[in-house]
């Protein structure tokens, strides 16, 4: 079974038993196999902080442009443009400077309150139960509403959107059987809200990247085509739900088992930020990029050549005993970064946009709740080749 010299250390990214807890094989990586092969998929990894701090921003070498998933990349399908996360320079730079006027500090401030609404109604009828779901109740509903919002998508066709989305993402237990349809299908659910924005503009994403015009190398501007609206918008409906879901199931999970820390978050919500911080540094949403080698590459003595697979630890470098002191310990007063929105050119346009939210849903939460036990019995995993955390994480509050 073994894939590296190394006596049976295999790291394999679609196997659930591996998912469930990737550490302790990461750390063997470290250790034993700074450079990883993998003979069942042909894909390499590298998983020690400074090897994937300087691999997130060189995509000269490692590129995005066939997809930054091990299902997509491994599979060969054409991905469309207009996809950021999927793109290199020139066109990723065009892309992300609109984006980037899309994504503004003020936007982000005007939106804080609306989350915080979202989160109350949540909350609040649940306030008589004995217990209540973080993902279920809380983390797959408070960001689909704060994107869609923010999109322009009607409240009635944001469940529809989170569902076939959760469903495009999914994996098996072996490499997923995409085909060139997933994505467009994905894509497609998005084209009748926008023909119907395109007559009826409000203050919304949609309306703006409907009006916006992008300045091409040649020196000329022009107005987005609807694909690439359509694109814009499937990506950051899927980001902006997924990733924040998944933060709020791992706070939910490390706070539930951290009763001492929690407290202090009770005490002083002052603190609540860094508790994000930690827990994005700790059990990361999005822990593997993918990316195609562009050229080749000598890494600990091994040339790794054009067109081979490389996956990007980034969870694992969170990890890293040279970087973080007892990395293997959740402390929500730790400093000192983290790898978990990437580096580079590909750093998350929507990181402000889930700190605030991972942070308003934790004020709420300790307000109301200063205690609760994890029911895990009753708790599940999501099961994606991007995204790791819980699809249901139940506690018990009373």
């Amino acid at each position: 079974m073994a894939s590296s010299p190394t006596v049976g250390l295999y790291y394999d990214p679609f196997d659930f038993a591996i998912d469930d807890d990737p550490y302790p094989v990461w750390k063997r990586m470290r250790a034993e196999a700074p450079l990883y092969f993998n003979e069942k998929y042909n894909f390499y990894a590298l998983s020690r902080y400074d090897d994937v701090a300087r691999a997130l921003p060189d995509w000269q070498t490692y590129r995005s442009g066939r997809g930054t998933t091990a299902d997509i990349l491994f599979s060969g399908i054409e991905v469309p443009p207009g996809i950021l996360l999927w793109e290199d320079p020139p066109l990723h730079d065009l892309h992300r400077r609109l984006l980037s006027r899309v994504f503004t500090p003020r936007r982000m401030l005007a939106v804080e309150e609306l989350v915080r609404e979202f989160c109350v109604s949540a909350l609040d009828p649940l306030l008589d139960a004995d217990g209540f779901d973080f993902v279920a109740d809380l983390g797959a509903f408070m960001p689909m509403r704060t994107i869609g919002y923010l999109l322009g998508i009607p409240e009635e066709g944001q469940q529809q959107i989170r569902d076939r989305n959760d469903k495009s993402i999914t994996v098996g237990a072996e490499q997923g059987d995409l085909s060139q349809t997933v994505i467009a299908e994905s894509i497609a659910m998005f084209a009748d809200y926008i023909e119907w924005r395109s007559t009826h503009p409000s203050d919304d994403l949609m309306t703006e990247l409907l009006n916006a015009e992008i300045d091409e190398p040649d020196g000329t501007r022009r107005r987005l085509e609807r694909t690439e609206i359509l694109a814009y918008t499937a990506m950051i409906a899927g980001a902006g739900n997924e990733t924040t879901a998944r933060l709020i199931g791992f706070m939910g999970q490390l706070l539930g088992e951290h009763p001492d820390q929690r407290r202090e978050l009770v005490e002083d919500p002052s603190l609540i930020p860094s508790a994000v911080e930690e827990t994005l540094r700790y059990e990361p949403p999005s822990p593997v990029q993918a990316r195609y080698v562009a050229a080749d590459v000598d890494l600990y003595g091994r040339a790794v050549t054009e067109g081979s697979y490389m996956l990007l630890l980034n969870g694992s470098a969170n990890r890293d005993e040279t970087k973080f002191t007892d990395p293997d310990r959740y402390d929500i007063h730790r400093s000192g970064g983290h790898l978990s929105f990437g580096q580079g050119l590909h750093f998350c346009l929507g990181s402000a946009l889930a700190r605030l939210e991972g942070r308003v849903a934790f004020e709420e939460v300790l307000k109301r709740w200063p205690d609760w036990d994890v029911d895990y019995g009753n708790a599940s995993r999501a099961r994606t080749s991007s995204v790791r955390g819980w699809a249901r994480l139940p506690v018990k509050t009373g």
